[in-house]
């Protein structure tokens, strides 16, 4: 049974409302745990691998079948934060059936029979360049007696990191480093990462060619896009050369001239591009998502209704600047508590997705969640809005620069001026951290991306 420690939980759960919340964060993520996924969505029996969909899942689609007796060899080969436990949860799954195989992942898990490579988040390092060539190598070995399996979770762009002929990983670094201060959205940041690169937008698909490629995805992003998931190494890519230079104009990042000139060499039909949907690669190719942020959320749910609260989720992806969305959060419960609509309390919230940050200082640290529950401080205070409580937090345990997963605030956390100027200064851990609320979970194995939940305990009706 998968549990999800938080650290200092009981200090943390000073009321009820409090508690239901953690117990619904560490329910939602233990549920999207590669070990849970696993042993709901892939089954062995007589020779034969079936990927079922998964609880919450927007695949609604029946099992499909592999033959394994149709190969000569079942090789694993992937990258991620959950790529480490998602290898080792396949191990068990697939036994004496796996020969072999190798993932890049900074949250090593124990294997027998696949290398536990390791690699870098948010930027890439010269181990996980180094790691991913050797991935590249295994793949580019593989002929059509071989089935791949594919094991792409969350965090697989970062990890996953080769950089193209043309650049260096001094390039890669900087300009991913740009890109996450930016405010672009995950489709942007990874049409310019997989322009960059020697493995994403399907060129690990076309390097394992003619292997048959089957992919098991967890997924991180919104709408589970399987070319977004990992910036989609086995899949067709929709963006071209001409998207990645738009991302970079649009948002006029200090990317290094060698970048520019090999996105230009691109545009101009110098390179190739990435790979479509056309491509002879994807001939022998399927792609299943096992897991995402709807499981964390129906998981979520249920433990919510377990606790006598009505629950509603509002969204599995919510997007945008982090701050401002907390506010729509924020006004949703005071809704709530005031009219009983849409949710009577008591009653849990409970959205998913992928807010982000535009830095204005980079002298601080925090994240999406924690800047997300700082401006739901600052909203509650303004509003002396007591019996509300929200949590956000990033399922891998890892929100933005720092090592913990988020916070969990009420009216009494910040002060609207402490609160404001944390904001300000893109240093809400600190003030979060001094407030006795950050919500810190270590590694969680997992990453389907953010995971809010908001507990309202009173009605003003």
């Amino acid at each position: 049974m998968v549990e999800i420690p938080i650290e200092g939980r009981d200090a943390l759960a000073h009321t009820p409302a409090h508690h239901v919340a953690l117990d619904c964060l560490a329910d939602g993520i233990a549920a999207a745990h590669p070990e849970r996924l696993v042993a709901e969505a892939i089954a062995v029996e007589d020779g034969v691998l079936t990927v079922s969909p998964v609880t919450g899942s927007a695949d609604r689609g029946s099992p499909t079948d592999y033959d394994l007796d149709a190969y000569d060899d079942v090789v694993l080969l992937g990258g991620g934060n959950a790529a480490g436990t998602l290898a080792a949860a396949l191990e068990v799954t697939l036994g004496d059936r796996l020969s072999g195989g190798a993932v890049v992942t900074d949250d090593p898990s124990e294997t027998e029979r696949v290398e536990a490579l390791a690699g870098d988040h948010p930027l890439p390092s010269e181990r996980g360049v180094a790691h991913t060539r050797r991935i590249l190598e295994r793949a580019a070995a593989a002929d059509d007696d071989v089935l791949v399996i594919a094991a792409i979770t969350g965090g697989a762009s970062a990890l996953l990191a080769a950089p193209a002929p043309s650049l260096s990983l001094f390039d890669l670094r900087m300009v991913t480093r740009e890109l996450l201060s930016s405010g672009a959205s995950i489709d942007e940041i990874n049409a310019v990462r997989k322009h960059c690169s020697a493995i994403k937008g399907g060129q690990l698909a076309r390097a394992a060619e003619p292997a048959t490629v089957v992919t098991l995805a967890v997924s991180d992003v919104v709408g589970d896009d399987c070319s977004v998931i990992g910036s989609g190494p086995t899949v067709p890519d929709p963006s071209a050369y001409a998207d990645a230079l738009a991302v970079i104009d649009r948002y006029d990042l200090e990317v290094p001239d060698s970048v520019r000139e090999h996105l230009r060499a691109g545009v101009a039909g110098d390179r190739s591009e990435t790979p479509t949907a056309s491509d002879p690669a994807f001939d022998r190719t399927s792609t299943h998502v096992i897991g995402s942020g709807r499981t964390a959320l129906a998981a979520a749910r249920a433990t919510a209704a377990e606790h006598g609260y009505t629950s509603l989720v509002l969204a599995s992806g919510v997007r945008g600047e982090a701050r401002e969305s907390a506010l729509t959060h924020v006004a949703i419960a005071e809704e709530c508590r005031a009219t009983g609509s849409p949710a009577v309390p008591p009653a849990v919230l409970l959205s998913g997705g992928e807010t982000t940050v535009t830095l204005t200082d980079d002298s601080g640290a925090g994240g999406p969640n924690q800047e997300f529950a700082a401006s739901a401080a600052v909203a509650l205070a303004d509003a002396d809005a007591d019996g509300i409580v929200v949590a956000s937090v990033d399922t891998d345990g890892i929100d933005g620069s720092t090592d913990v997963a988020g916070a969990i605030v009420d009216d009494t956390t910040l002060s609207a001026s402490d609160g404001r100027d944390a904001l300000d200064r893109n240093d809400t851990y600190a003030a979060l951290s001094d407030a006795g609320a950050i919500v810190r979970t270590g590694p969680t194995g997992t990453n389907v991306n953010d995971l809010r939940v908001i507990v309202i305990t009173r009605t003003d009706r």
